[in-house]
């Protein structure tokens, strides 16, 4: 038996799931349009842990959403799920934030564009098909008419995430259809993270990173 626990902040979805061999038994989260993980996360994994009648000594891995996302929301996420496998001495899990997303959109043919937003006209986003298969990798790529017209031009085409918003007023081709109102969450991380558990697929806690795609920016201009 594996007991998972799941972590997911890369957006402002503030989430967090336990599973038992890739069922999820207990979930947590909020999205309230800000990005609350670092007073909310530590709340939610309390929560689970004791909506499932378990304790943290029980866990057997813990699981956390990698990235692409905000800088902020990884590097609490990332910092809290590094924080408890050293404490509890247990194996680190990464899951891919756009997989994870994609796995909300139930779909029979075709293919699924989960997509993050970034600046302005940009976006994250991948490419799977209608069973989770990887079939292009994570690109920051800014959008216009003729983003992913080599996909639109052969099949239908699922856009989910929420990227989707701009992209909708750019894109209007007959075989785009948009999935509104979803964010990446620990609830579909659950069979991505037994999956690697039963692999044996783990991070070196010490040395594991997120996966920022691009380099952090600020603001500040340089002295």
């Amino acid at each position: 038996m594996a007991l998972i626990l799941n972590i997911e902040t890369a957006t402002k979805n503030c989430s967090v799931s336990l599973a038992e061999n890739g069922k999820v038994i207990a979930l947590k989260e909020l999205n309230n349009g800000n990005y609350s993980h670092a007073e909310k996360l530590h709340v939610f994994i309390e929560d689970v842990i004791t909506q499932a009648k378990k304790t943290l000594k029980d866990v057997d891995a813990i699981a956390v959403s990698k990235g692409p996302g905000s800088y902020t929301g990884l590097r609490i996420g990332v910092s809290s799920a590094k924080g408890l496998c050293y404490a509890l001495d247990i194996p680190l899990i990464a899951i891919d934030t756009l997989q994870a997303l994609s796995l909300q959109a139930n779909i029979n043919d075709g293919i699924i564009i989960p997509m993050l937003d970034a600046r302005r006209m940009e976006v994250y986003s991948a490419v799977f098909s209608s069973t989770n298969k990887n079939l292009r990798k994570i690109e920051a790529q800014i959008l216009d008419e003729h983003s992913f017209s080599e996909y639109l031009a052969k099949q239908n085409v699922y856009f989910i995430g929420d990227g989707v918003e701009k992209t909708k007023t750019i894109i209007t081709h007959k075989n785009a259809f948009f999935i509104d109102d979803k964010l990446p969450s620990a609830k579909e991380m659950a069979q991505l993270s037994y999956a690697s558990f039963l692999k044996n697929n783990f991070e070196n806690v010490a040395y594991f990173e997120p996966f920022y795609l691009k380099d952090f920016m600020t603001n500040v201009k340089p002295k």
